[in-house]
């Protein structure tokens, strides 16, 4: 499902990028965990969905939630941080 938002977003199909990467997010944080690295993961794709249909202040807190998670769950230092 992830890979098909991801297809969806590489051809410009925000939206229907947007149903699948919020669909993966409330799966993930459901099935692993809100602090998993794959939810972290999809959140910070969600927030890229966004800054691309112009959504900029949700994309921003979006983007500075899942900064603070990984960095909360990875650590500083961490190269996905």
């Amino acid at each position: 499902m992830a890979n098909l938002a991801s297809t969806y977003w590489n051809q410009g199909r925000w939206d229907d990028a947007e149903k699948l990467e919020v669909q993966v997010m409330v799966t993930r944080k459901t099935k692993l965990g809100e602090n998993h690295p794959d939810t972290l993961i999809s959140m910070h794709n969600l927030a890229l969905t966004l800054q691309s249909q112009a959504r900029h202040e949700e994309a921003f807190a979006l983007m500075e939630e899942s900064f603070k998670l990984r960095e909360h769950v990875l650590g500083e230092e961490h190269p996905n941080t």
